[in-house]
């Protein structure tokens, strides 16, 4: 994880204070979230083709033979 500043570390305490965590724990517990997040995200799209843009498009119109 990246470095905080200290207003980060200050704000991030509060939270996890609030929560009744220390912030170790409340760190680990975001931690945790983010990835479950990601890995929820990663499950619920499909690598679909993207469709080609207006300029494509018209590249391709352009190259084909009349």
């Amino acid at each position: 994880m990246k470095q905080m500043t200290d207003a980060q570390r200050a704000y991030e305490t509060k939270r996890a204070a609030k929560a009744g965590l220390s912030l170790d724990q409340w760190l680990a517990a975001k931690d945790r979230e983010r990835d479950a997040a990601r890995k929820a995200a990663a499950a619920e799209k499909p690598d679909t083709p993207k469709k080609p843009g207006l300029f494509s498009r018209l590249l391709d119109r352009a190259h084909k033979p009349l």
